[in-house]
């Protein structure tokens, strides 16, 4: 890495919050230690552990640096997008190692999401010659009338541990683009990313305080919330935390955009391709443990295909290889904490106590070739009632439950009995079939014979029910969070 004045080099600074366009510690000097769950033996380092003194400070340098930073206009901002672009792309082998090394995901699933960022990033940088508005007709004379967006200020950037680089991106580039200057508060289980990241966007030229990180947990995302000079949160994670910030901000009128959590089913009708929708559900199930929140967490399946779907879908996964994420042999990576690895065993056994069968994993994942890590077996539950808590909540882990359908109306049904609506996915061979299931899903990304996870850089990451709040991201509609329309008449 190249030497900036006035910092010091990468190893140093891990510890650090970034302020002002310089590192610093928390203001306490408390700090937490990033740990490494493939090996819980393996630390990354002490980061601060900030509070609401850092955060007021990084506010603070956000307002100030606000109106230079608005002044300059997105094309020129776009430049220094494009640049950081650059960097991330001769940096990328760099980031995929670091999100492996502290949120375990497979180092090719990492460096999938250093290549989505790069889209991310690209897509966002080219919005800059279209970030207009539209001259309207006048009812009077002599008139000019047209349209316009402004940044609504300094917003409060709050993302999660499952995509510490992709989320923070789609975050991170659409504030400065639109002119907002940022407060940027990562997961404090995935501090080094956001290191990363922040070192990206100020070596391609950012200005001192337009985007300021401020590690920490709970005490610094109450702080950002409670900052009258932020104007808006965006916030991804769970739902009892994102309806916390959207009710904490709502006496001062915060805006918020909130992407929470859900509970994704792939239907499987009779006339299904029953070899496609077992990979579509092994990738959506357990491609980074089942780690994301549009991943596929239910297998609503027709009874009458139930049994055949279940043979290949036991065959498939029970062979699936448990280990370190840069085991190039490994095939599910770790969940990234103990307290994952607990929450997903909990869900096994209550599936158990409210009738659901095993018929693959179930436990902890242990051999003589695993380090001391959080590893789960993949695990596949069937006879799981459709109404019960392992149907019904997420659990965010390897762990799949298989509920009975009989026929499409009651797939239609199950799927949408849960109170999240992030992502829906059917597979059949009747395009009737598949244009109705779009048409009736409640939920906000929808699949037809394809795995149920995700979507493309420029197409809105969206959910619907108590997934979503807000505009969506990664889409042009994500300027209607950063900006707010004006209006404007005048008469020559």
């Amino acid at each position: 890495m190249a030497n900036v004045p006035g910092r010091e080099p990468t190893a140093a600074h891990h510890l650090l919050n970034f302020i002002d366009g310089r590192w610093s510690p928390a203001e306490s000097g408390q700090t937490r230690t990033n740990t490494n769950p493939a090996d819980l033996s393996d630390h990354l380092g002490e980061f601060a552990e900030s509070g609401g003194v850092d955060v007021d400070r990084a506010v603070d340098a956000a307002a100030a640096a606000l109106p230079a930073w608005r002044a300059m206009g997105p094309i020129r901002r776009a430049a220094i997008l494009a640049e950081a672009g650059r960097l991330l792309t001769g940096r990328a082998e760099e980031f995929a190692r670091a999100i492996t090394r502290e949120q375990g995901k497979l180092l090719r699933e990492a460096r999938g999401e250093v290549a989505r960022s790069r889209a991310v990033l690209d897509f966002t940088a080219g919005q800059a010659r279209l970030l207009g508005g539209v001259t309207a007709p006048a009812e009077e004379d002599r008139t000019f009338a047209y349209t316009f967006r402004r940044p609504i200020g300094v917003v409060g950037l709050v993302s999660p541990w499952n995509f510490p680089l992709a989320i923070p991106m789609w975050k991170v580039a659409p504030a400065l683009l639109s002119g907002c200057t940022a407060v940027f508060k990562p997961s404090p289980l995935t501090p080094l990313t956001a290191v990363l990241l922040t070192e990206v966007f100020h070596e391609a030229g950012l200005p001192d305080g337009v985007l300021n990180l401020v590690q920490g947990d709970v005490a610094a995302g109450e702080a950002l919330v409670a900052n009258p000079s932020v104007a808006g949160i965006s916030f991804t994670g769970s739902l009892p935390v994102g309806t916390a910030i959207h009710t904490g901000g709502a006496h001062r009128l915060l805006r918020t955009q909130l992407e929470l959590g859900g509970k994704n089913a792939v239907i499987v009708l009779e006339d299904a391709d029953l070899d496609g929708a077992v990979e579509a559900v092994v990738h959506g199930a357990f491609g980074q443990a089942g780690q994301r929140c549009s991943a596929t967490s239910r297998a609503v399946v027709d009874v009458r295909v139930r049994d055949a779907f279940l043979d290949r879908l036991v065959a498939r996964v029970a062979g699936m290889k448990v280990g370190p994420g840069d085991d190039p042999a490994s095939q599910i990576c770790p969940v990234v904490n103990t307290a994952r690895l607990d929450a997903a065993l909990a869900a096994v056994a209550g599936a158990q106590r409210d009738g659901g069968k095993v018929l693959c994993g179930g436990g902890r994942a242990t051999g003589e070739d695993l380090p001391d890590g959080c590893y789960v077996q993949p695990t596949v539950i069937r006879d799981v009632p459709w109404d019960s808590e392992l149907a019904q909540e997420e659990v965010f882990g390897p762990v799949l439950a298989v509920v009975d359908a009989d026929g499409f109306d009651d797939a239609m049904r199950i799927s949408n009995s849960v109170k999240y609506g992030m992502s829906g996915t059917i597979f059949t061979a009747s395009q009737s079939r598949a244009f109705e299931a779009i048409d009736r899903f409640e939920a906000g990304m929808l699949h037809v014979n394809r795995p149920g996870v995700g979507a493309y850089a420029h197409l809105p990451h969206v959910g619907a029910k108590a997934s979503q709040y807000g505009p969506p991201e990664c889409s042009p509609q994500v300027w209607d969070f950063y900006t707010e329309w004006h209006s404007a008449c005048i008469s020559y």
